[in-house]
């Protein structure tokens, strides 16, 4: 029998009920902006779909021209309620959610398994939301893909950055980072921080640090990836909680980005 991981948070991050989570996502998917980017990495974030869902759809979407090509999923993000040395494997066959059951990439876990760095912590995936509020995002617009999903705790960038070396494969590869940015400043100062930590981000300059974004360590290592494999990043769409769904006074940031091959023609 495998052994499955079964949804942890829907009811919570967002709906329980298949056909309100399909109606709602493909709503936000609809209603985002289009792009002629063909990206073979995005930068998405993670929290309720009230607050963050329409961020993260302005990344999935751009994914709609290259869907059908794509086989496999890489998706790494943060730990945040355990701690975890480098990057945690599941441990198990595949992941559950209200739209259905992903198998997960057992070849390519196999690959990374000989690495000082991956272990495997189920714990650390049994509650963790960075990572499973992005799989009803894919299993809307992908169609046939095995997932590889990591749970990044304390590493170094280039302990990141040699993981997706080796998970990078071709065309048929998504790399997918899972990653809000500042949390619970003022409106104004997490404008201010965010717009620093974008541009940062944009010119590939790292480190980026926890407070400045949740996933700072992924990112820091997509970053060290994207130089080596000269993407170029762009910005899909920046905002907090404030425009979205919550009060202004302690807002968290999210943030959208698609990283493409630096010849890759951007239009409106």
């Amino acid at each position: 029998m495998p052994t499955i991981r079964p949804a942890a948070v829907a009811g919570l991050f967002y709906p329980a009920d298949p056909a309100r989570l399909s109606h709602d996502v493909q709503k936000m998917l609809s209603e985002a902006r289009t792009h002629s980017f063909t990206p073979k990495a995005v930068i998405v974030p993670h929290a309720g779909y009230i607050y963050s869902g329409v961020i993260a759809a302005s990344a999935y979407a751009t994914l709609f021209l290259i869907a059908a090509h794509i086989r496999h999923v890489v998706l790494l993000g943060p730990t945040h309620r355990v701690a975890v040395r480098g990057l945690a494997l599941p441990g198990v066959d595949a992941f559950d959610t209200p739209l259905g059951r992903i198998n997960l990439d057992m070849a390519a876990a196999q690959s990374i398994a000989h690495l000082p760095q991956v272990t495997v912590n189920t714990h650390a995936h049994a509650q963790e939301h960075s990572l499973e509020v992005q799989l009803p995002f894919l299993q809307s617009v992908l169609s046939d893909f095995t997932l590889l999903p990591l749970a990044v705790g304390m590493a170094t960038p280039e302990e990141v950055a040699e993981v997706l070396e080796i998970l990078w494969g071709n065309d048929e590869t998504l790399i997918v980072i899972s990653s809000d940015l500042s949390h619970f400043l003022t409106y104004t100062n997490a404008q201010r921080v965010d717009r620093h930590t974008v541009d940062e981000i944009l010119q590939l300059h790292q480190p980026i640090d926890h407070e400045q974004a949740c996933g700072g360590t992924p990112i820091n290592g997509l970053i060290i990836a994207a130089h080596q494999h000269h993407l170029k990043p762009h910005l899909l769409d920046l905002r907090n909680s404030g425009d979205t769904a919550g009060t202004k006074d302690k807002v968290v940031g999210y943030a959208a980005f698609a990283f493409t091959d630096e010849e890759a023609q951007h239009v409106q």
